[in-house]
């Protein structure tokens, strides 16, 4: 059995159907509707990376000795989502943790509830896992993102700081 932090990672190999949408690992063919959908994330949040590090970081989640996954959300056979997470340890729980880094769905497939769908196949995949936690951010001005948010998951209430160095 492969682990990470003590997680059974072949929990991270599930796919699963939630109606007419597939849920499923991110897989070496996926990288063009990848690097569409990332970019439509980073759009979405007025930001843009270099190609090596969307070079990186696909490897990243293809790599068995790394803590990070992904998994795309499939609509009529074309991946129209996409969710981002990184296992890690924390000095507050004996358990690891869960962080759900990234979600993203196409405008056209919102509303349609593929978003909660991702989140609720990254609840499945880390308790099927032995995880029990999973957290993430949102931008305050994400007003949909959080009304979705607010419905499936507790808001902790609090603020993140930054500094890059």
């Amino acid at each position: 059995m492969t682990s990470h932090y003590g997680l059974d990672v072949r929990s991270f190999a599930e796919s699963r159907r939630a109606g007419p949408l597939t849920l499923r690992p991110l897989a070496l063919g996926d990288r063009a509707d990848w690097d569409r959908l990332w970019a439509g994330y980073l759009e979405f949040y007025k930001t843009s990376l270099p190609k090596s590090q969307f070079d990186l970081t696909f490897s990243r989640f293809l790599d068995p000795a790394e803590p990070m996954f992904a998994f795309l959300a499939v609509d009529e056979g074309k991946p129209k989502g996409l969710v981002h997470i990184i296992l890690h340890r924390s000095g507050w729980l004996d358990d690891p943790s869960c962080y759900l880094q990234d979600l993203y769905v196409e405008p056209q497939a919102r509303s349609t509830r593929m978003g909660r769908a991702l989140i609720e196949h990254v609840y499945h995949v880390v308790k099927n896992a032995g995880g029990n936690n999973v957290h993430w951010l949102t931008h305050e001005t994400n007003t949909t993102a959080r009304h979705l948010y607010d419905r499936i998951a507790t808001n902790a209430g609090f603020i993140q700081y930054s500094k890059n160095l």
